[in-house]
């Protein structure tokens, strides 16, 4: 890996930004490109640029911002003087320079011009990398870039820190108590505020999700009643932002973008707030397990509480050693999100022979799927840990004969991270499942791993003999990796100095939850694999089982998704039915609706006739065309035309040439004089 320092400078200060790629060019090193914030008329002051040694699909380019910044957008522009510019990336984020989170990002860049990105959320991150996707088909992967924020300063702890209002003090009709969090553990008690009567609130996670709990009764063995559950996979080490807002009668929870709002029980209506807490060590007797992660952002009615913690306000009681610092672990998952996914590392030196030790952790939908693959040594044959009905399974095989099976855990296909271990030691086997021992074998031969072992699946290519997969694909992530107790350096897997790989993502855990919040309407049970999702409505009176799509391309857009077609329901749960349209995610989304005459159709002169008509049917309805071109910010009807020796828009009065599109009473689009054939585009920002 090549680093280079370049100087972002601007009107009031200049700082260091380091970036750090994939590959380096000798032109980039002799020409290093001094990247300025002055917008327009171009990112560069001089040549150059980022161009790779290889242009292919593993490459990329980071960014190091020096500290948290507030990114809010990034502007992009072909290599200097040269053919080389992308034609789409992706973005990706961190706050360590690992743990990857995936921004998707698909952007036409002219190799003469700036293209600006605004993001549709603000990014708190100091890392920034940029993976090409595409890029122009006579050149090669070339980029210039820049990016645009201001620096976020905020303070993380830990431990625990409880705030007391002080007696008297005037209640008022909303409360608000506000939030980040950032945690590898699925489970654990968040906040916890108390007040008169023994009633008590408490945000807790459960499985990688938030609940918010109602106490009543003041005894460790009352049963906590659910108001509400939101968030998922919040046990993903990136931020998340909760808000918990009391208003009149009703109690707003919010994380991330998403809010359920739950109506205040009747006993909690005049309740008052006596102390707030938030918790990585037991604050209470009546709260269960302690919170491992980082805080920032503690606020009580816009009130910072760890400025008054680090004041020792009297109010502001801290336990524990707090640092207001983050000093989180550096934990690298790795994705197979596809059939030609496959992480081969070696097997154990010879003198670790002895026996096996293999360990991982994974999380996934599926509920098959090739785990892992290794020949044996000295017995001969192969084996294959796989997931089957969400169960860990394990076959030996040898001349087409089973030699061992066993089998252990359940329920694996939940999206949470499972831990997996074989060992086999002085003739025991056992496969161990979340710490838990599963299936135990005594096999009359030693189980040694050979030279290679496969994780995910199988290369493709011609010498892909020593391994196969009669299994389905696994679609997941993985970390932790270990191989005779030594953990599998996944950094070196991906500078390609350990093992090998294919359609790989390293460095980040790509699993989205798609039921979360779920998208089925009239308690319809939502269920999903690694890439959809299913609406079980078995149970309702509705035939089919109905599911919520969304309401724009721009929707889809902003959900990660790539150009496609896709349901698109203006109006909700309304009259009007989803119709089946194209988006085109480009810089600009855009709605495209086919109508049934794109091809060429020929025009004859005909004496005394001056017009010609032609009429498009449209695949969507009446009703729907209209909901959208309402909708949208501009609409387009192409033209093309291919003339010979024609009079067309040549006269010296230029013509009169009239195109009106007639959909009900809507009447009077101008003809656009392009050569182009997309027949209607509606850019919607529903």
């Amino acid at each position: 890996m090549s680093w280079l320092v370049i100087l972002v400078q601007s009107e009031r200060s200049s700082c260091a930004i380091y970036f750090s790629a994939s590959t380096l060019t000798q032109r980039w090193k002799s020409n290093k490109s001094h990247i300025s914030n002055v917008f327009p008329p171009s990112l560069s002051t001089g040549a150059g640029g980022w161009s790779p040694l290889t242009s292919d699909q593993y490459q990329w380019l980071e960014v190091d911002l020096g500290e948290r910044t507030k990114l809010t957008a990034v502007a992009t522009q072909g290599r200097y003087g040269s053919s080389d510019w992308l034609t789409s990336y992706l973005l990706m984020f961190s706050d360590t320079g690992h743990n990857w989170q995936q921004y998707r990002q698909e952007d036409s860049i002219g190799v003469n011009s700036v293209v600006q990105y605004k993001l549709q959320q603000p990014v708190i991150a100091r890392f920034l990398r940029l993976f090409p996707l595409d890029w122009n088909p006579i050149g090669r992967i070339g980029l210039r870039l820049e990016a645009y924020g201001c620096p976020h300063s905020d303070l993380d702890g830990s431990s625990s820190l409880v705030y007391r209002l002080s007696p008297g003090l005037r209640r008022t009709s909303k409360e608000v108590v506000s939030l980040n969090l950032k945690t590898l553990r699925n489970s654990g008690t968040l906040l916890h505020a108390e007040g008169w009567g023994g009633l008590s609130l408490s945000l807790e996670l459960e499985r990688g999700k938030l609940l918010l709990l109602l106490r009543q009764g003041g005894t460790s063995s009352s049963e906590p009643r659910r108001l509400a559950s939101l968030g998922s996979l919040l046990d993903d080490q990136h931020w998340h932002r909760v808000v918990l807002e009391r208003q009149s009668a009703h109690l707003n929870l919010t994380v991330d973008k998403h809010t359920e709002t739950v109506q205040i029980p009747a006993e909690f209506s005049h309740w008052d707030i006596e102390q707030v807490g938030w918790i990585t060590l037991p604050l209470h007797r009546h709260t269960p397990m302690d919170f491992h992660g980082c805080l920032e952002n503690l606020l009580y009615n816009d009130l910072n509480l760890i400025e008054q913690a680090k004041r020792n306000d009297h109010q502001v009681t801290v336990m524990g050693n707090v640092t207001f610092s983050c000093a989180e672990p550096v934990t690298i998952a790795v994705t197979f999100p596809g059939p030609q996914s496959f992480l081969q590392v070696p097997g154990p030196t010879v003198s670790t022979l002895g026996g096996l030790s293999v360990g991982f952790q994974f999380r996934t939908w599926n509920k098959v799927g090739l785990l892992l693959t290794f020949d044996l040594l000295q017995q001969g044959g192969v084996a294959w840990l796989y997931l089957s009905e969400a169960r860990v399974q394990l076959q030996i095989h040898k001349d087409g004969t089973t030699l061992l099976e066993l089998s252990a855990g359940s329920a694996l296909n939940d999206g949470q991270w499972h831990s997996v271990d074989l060992n086999s030691r002085y003739g025991r086997f056992t496969i161990t499942v979340d710490k838990k021992e599963g299936g135990v074998s005594s096999p009359s031969f030693p189980v040694t791993v050979g030279r290679q072992l496969f994780f995910g699946g199988c290369p493709t290519e011609d010498n892909s003999e020593n391994c196969s997969n009669p299994f389905d694909i696994f679609q997941g992530c993985m970390r932790l990796l270990t191989v005779d107790n030594q953990p599998v350096d996944l950094i070196m897997v991906q500078q390609r100095l350990l093992g090998n790989y294919s359609h790989l993502q390293i460095d980040m855990c790509g699993i989205t939850d798609r039921c979360s919040p779920s998208h089925c309407e009239h308690g319809g049970r939502c269920s999903q694999s690694w890439t959809v999702f299913h609406c079980n409505c078995s149970d309702t009176d509705l035939i089919p089982p109905p599911a919520v799509y969304e309401q724009s391309c721009e929707a889809y857009k902003h959900n990660g998704n790539t150009s496609g077609h896709y349901y698109i329901d203006v109006d909700g749960s309304g009259p009007i039915k989803p119709q089946l349209v194209y988006c085109n995610m480009t810089e600009n989304t855009w709605m495209v609706i086919q109508h049934n005459n794109s091809e060429l159709t020929r025009v004859r002169p005909s004496p005394g006739v001056n017009q010609h008509l032609l009429y498009f049917d449209y695949s969507s309805e009446e009703e729907h065309l209209l909901a959208v071109i309402s909708q949208s910010e501009h609409c387009e009807q192409e033209l093309s035309y291919h003339c010979r020796k024609s009079r067309l828009l040549n006269t010296p009065a230029g013509g009169l040439v009239v195109l009106v599109l007639d959909i009900s009473r809507h009447t009077g689009v101008e003809p656009s004089q392009t050569a182009s054939s997309v027949p209607v585009a509606c850019r919607a920002t529903v």
